[in-house]
């Protein structure tokens, strides 16, 4: 009996582990989910999409 008990009760408890930290990692990837600020430092008369212009249209 302890033949199968003790190696069944180690995999449930590694499995128990590996399902837990996978939730907990699925889910901090979810909550990481913030828009990155627009870098405005750009010339407006002068660019378009903060991408400078050279010559005219």
């Amino acid at each position: 009996m302890a033949k199968f008990l003790v190696p069944g009760v180690a995999s449930a408890v590694v499995g128990a582990l590996l399902g837990v930290g996978a939730v907990l990692g699925v889910t901090a990837a979810a909550q990481d989910n913030t828009r990155p600020d627009i870098n405005r430092e750009g010339n407006a008369k002068t660019s378009l999409l903060n991408q400078v212009e050279y010559g005219s249209r």
